[in-house]
C-alpha cells in the first residue's frame, strides 16, 4: 500500500489535511491503495492547533501538532520532525491579499514562505503543495511570485502553479487561490508529471450555490459551532432593506440607517449572500459588517454555516471562542478543494489518467528568470 507521510507548515485548522486524509486512489492494475497520512504539523495559534489535533489526530493535545512560530520550529531535526514524503504549506496570505496592503515580500508575513523552502531542502519530499491567494501573482509588481517560484524550482522540483477558481470544482464559494504543486525532478524525469485537474463544474449553471450548501441537508439546531449571532435592532432593520447580493450601500436603505462611511460601495460590508450563486469569499477577519450575511434572514451566518461554505463536514469541531473559530474557518483551505488536488497527485503517482487543463498563468521559469535579470540590470544601471 503506497503511503505518503505528510508534514505541514501553517496548517490552520486542518482543511488541507482533512482533504489529504480523504484522498485515496486505487490502482486498477494492482489493487494498491495510494493514500496520504499525517505525520507532523505546525501553526502559531493555540486554538487552531487544538482544532487540528482533535479532527486530524483524534486528540486536541496530540504531540505531532507543534504550537509556535515557524521561525522556532526545528525543521530538519529528525527526532522532533521526522522524515516526510510530502509537504503542504499554506503560507500566510496577509501581505499578498487583494484586500490587504499588499506589502508582498517586504511585509511582516511575506518572507514566511522561505520556511517552506527550508523544509523542502531539508527533507526533499517526493512532492509538495503550496497555497496562497490569487494576489500573489501581482505582489511587488510580480516580483514576489517570480522569486518564490525560482526558489522552489532551485530545490530540485518541477512546478505546476495554477490559479484555482474553486467554484468551478463544486465548492459553494468564489474562492480563487494559487496552488503550486512540485514534483521532485528525479521522479518527474521518470514520467511522474502532475496535471491540473479539469474543473468539475465548469459553467455557472452547474455551480453549487450558497443556499444548497447551507440548507441541503439542513443544519440541525444542536450542531457543533452553530451559535446564532446577536445584532442590534438597528442592524436587523437595516438588513431587512438589503436584498440578496446587496450590501450596506443599497439604495433601498433609508437615509437614517445608512453607514456614515465614504467609498467602499462594492465591498462586502453587510453584504448578503445570493442564494442562486456561490458565496463570496469567506474571510477570517474584519470588524462590524464583515461577517457574511444570510440571503434572507436578518443576521450574519453562524460559524457552522461558514464551515459548510468551506466544505467542512458537520462533525468537524472547531475549538475556541466564536471569533477564534470564525478566523480559523476563514483562513482554511476548502476540504473538498484540497481533496481534489491530492487525489490528482495520487493518480499521477499511480499512473492513472484523468481529465486536465493547461495551468493558468502559464509560467516559463526561464522567461521569468530572464525578466528578473533584466530588471536587476536596469535597477543597477540607475544606481550608477
Amino acid at each position: 500500500m503506497p503511503v505518503f507521510y505528510k508534514g505541514e507548515l501553517f496548517s490552520g485548522p486542518g482543511g488541507m489535511s482533512k482533504g489529504a486524509q480523504e484522498a485515496k486512489v486505487t490502482d486498477p492494475q494492482t489493487g494498491d491503495i495510494y493514500k496520504i497520512e499525517h505525520l507532523w504539523a505546525n501553526d502559531f495559534d493555540a486554538d487552531t492547533c487544538k482544532t487540528f489535533g482533535k479532527n486530524i489526530c483524534g486528540n486536541e493535545e496530540d504531540p505531532s501538532v507543534h504550537l509556535g512560530p515557524v521561525e522556532k520550529l526545528p525543521i530538519g531535526n529528525q527526532n522532533i520532525l521526522p522524515d516526510i514524503d510530502c509537504l503542504a504549506f499554506g503560507f500566510p496570505c496577509n501581505d499578498y491579499s487583494q484586500v490587504g496592503k499588499k506589502h508582498g515580500l517586504e511585509g511582516e508575513y511575506g518572507p514566511l514562505y522561505s520556511y517552506g523552502v527550508k523544509a523542502i531542502r531539508e527533507y526533499q519530499p517526493q512532492f509538495f503543495v503550496a497555497e496562497n491567494v490569487g494576489g500573489l501573482q501581482s505582489a511587488n509588481e510580480g516580483k514576489a511570485f517570480i522569486q518564490i517560484l525560482m526558489e522552489l524550482e532551485e530545490c530540485g522540483y518541477h512546478l505546476t502553479p495554477h490559479l484555482y477558481k474553486f467554484e468551478e470544482y463544486g465548492i459553494p464559494q468564489a474562492r480563487h487561490r494559487i496552488l503550486i504543486v512540485g514534483i521532485r525532478n528525479d521522479l518527474y524525469e521518470k514520467g511522474i508529471e502532475f496535471k491540473v485537474p479539469a474543473p468539475t463544474t465548469p459553467t455557472p449553471d452547474k455551480y453549487v450555490t450558497s443556499k444548497q450548501a447551507i440548507t441541503d441537508p439542513p443544519i440541525l439546531d444542536f450542531s457543533l459551532n452553530h451559535d446564532f449571532p446577536r445584532h442590534s435592532e438597528k442592524v436587523k432593520t437595516m438588513l431587512s432593506h438589503i436584498p440578496e447580493g446587496g450590501n450596506a450601500w443599497h439604495p433601498n436603505i433609508p437615509e437614517e440607517l445608512r453607514l456614515k462611511v465614504k467609498g467602499a460601495r462594492l465591498s462586502s460590508i453587510y453584504k448578503r449572500l445570493d442564494s442562486k450563486r456561490p458565496a463570496y469569499t469567506v474571510t477570517g477577519s474584519g470588524g462590524g459588517g464583515t461577517h457574511m450575511y444570510h440571503w434572507k434572514e436578518n443576521r450574519a451566518l453562524t460559524n457552522r454555516e461558514r464551515a459548510r461554505l468551506q466544505t467542512f463536514e458537520d462533525d468537524f469541531e472547531f475549538i475556541g471562542s466564536r471569533e477564534s473559530i470564525r478566523k480559523q474557518i476563514g483562513m482554511a483551505v476548502p476540504v473538498k478543494g484540497a481533496k481534489l488536488i491530492f487525489e490528482a497527485i495520487l493518480k499521477t503517482f499511480a499512473g492513472i489518467e484523468y481529465d486536465y487543463v493547461d495551468p493558468e498563468p502559464k509560467v516559463q521559469l526561464e522567461n521569468l528568470r530572464a525578466k528578473q535579470d533584466k530588471r536587476a540590470a536596469k535597477e543597477l544601471a540607475n544606481l550608477v
